[in-house]
């Protein structure tokens, strides 16, 4: 029996890092980077912090928790992805699971845009676009025992031992149904 643990945020907040550290420290264990699924898209694809983007946004969060959950049914799985609390009930619906863990990063939109100016080897680096998520997670109505807190200077295996203890504490538990 898997379990899911979702690590979410905006653009730069260090999500991918961590899910990479999480899912390293359990083994069986698998790593789901919800990028992937916007990567399927071809021709016509809408940026998916776009306006516009809602219905394929829509489509896109079902496959990616269709298959998250397939896995989470047997391993123990890390879902690394932009996945706000306005699309939880939709994962929530199509993930197929009793219930998982969320945890959102949201350090300071400064340090957010640093990160998505200074990385290298990844596709994303819109400035614009990350203050907008940035935004969007700041104000949206989300439970704040979901939120993980850090130091800004916090190394990802800091941060993981953060989530983990939040986990531990039951703290980033979403019950579905």
């Amino acid at each position: 029996m898997g379990s899911l643990l979702i690590v979410t945020g905006p653009p730069g907040a260090g999500k991918s890092t961590v899910a990479a550290e999480l899912a390293n420290r359990w083994s069986p264990s698998v790593l789901v980077a919800g990028d992937a699924f916007f990567g399927f898209l071809a021709a016509g694809a809408i940026p998916p912090w776009l306006p516009e983007s809602a219905a394929q946004n829509q489509v896109v969060t079902e496959a990616m928790a269709r298959a998250t959950g397939h896995f989470a049914r047997h391993y123990d799985t890390v879902f690394d992805g932009v996945l706000g609390p306005w699309f939880v009930p939709t994962f929530a619906e199509m993930v197929g699971l009793a219930s998982f863990d969320y945890a959102v990063l949201l350090p300071t939109v400064e340090v957010c845009l640093h990160r998505v100016r200074t990385r290298t080897g990844h596709g994303f680096d819109d400035p614009a676009a990350t203050r907008k998520m940035h935004a969007e997670f700041a104000r949206a109505d989300l439970d704040p025992r979901h939120l993980i807190t850090s130091p800004v200077d916090a190394d990802p295996a800091a941060l993981a031992d953060a989530v983990l203890a939040a986990r531990t504490a039951g703290q980033l538990r979403y019950e579905i149904g």
